[in-house]
């Protein structure tokens, strides 16, 4: 399998939850896709009028196929939910989100032909950002990295983005049975 038809599997189960945008461009650069989920919850008492809380979820994943996970890839990975993913899609711009924010995932997915190098791994594993705001009164953000390597049928995460590696070696495995 090669990292298109690897994609496209993936893809197909995001849709279900995310709205996928093929491809998405991110100051001139274009990447494969992009996906996006949003969930609003609320509790109120017998009339939407009374409402006691409510929160609002998000997780934006951004899509990269390399032939070969290098360091230049991981900082672009950094640099885009730095720059990118957490002022412009997370504060929209501004100084904080909006009020009722309870928490973005920023997801990073690269998928790789080739085997990923010992010294990238480590780098793999000890990524970390996260941004609390106000006080974390307007929640947080987190960032995920998840790798997939064609080659070897490895799949890579930091500690934030373990949760999402099920998903990742599930297309692996029914690719073993058909």
């Amino acid at each position: 399998m090669n990292t298109a038809e690897y994609l496209d599997r993936l893809l197909v189960k995001y849709s279900s939850a995310f709205d996928i945008y093929q491809p998405y461009v991110i100051h001139g650069k274009e990447y494969p896709a992009y996906g996006y989920f949003f969930s609003h919850t609320e509790k109120y008492v017998l009339v939407r009028e009374a409402n006691m809380w409510s929160s609002d979820c998000y997780e934006h994943i951004l899509f990269m196929k390399t032939d070969t996970v290098t360091e230049e890839l991981l900082k672009e990975a950094s640099d885009i939910v730095r720059d990118y993913m957490e002022p412009v899609l997370v504060r929209k711009g501004g100084e904080a989100p909006e009020p009722n924010h309870m928490y973005s995932y920023l997801t990073i997915a690269i998928l790789s032909e080739k085997e990923i190098p010992k010294p990238i791994q480590k780098a793999i594993r000890k990524f970390r950002f996260e941004k609390g705001y106000k006080f974390n009164m307007r929640g947080f953000s987190q960032a995920h990295i998840i790798c997939a390597s064609m080659e070897d049928e490895a799949v890579l995460t930091n500690f934030a983005g373990r949760g999402s590696k099920k998903v990742f070696q599930r297309i692996f495995q029914e690719e073993k049975h058909v």
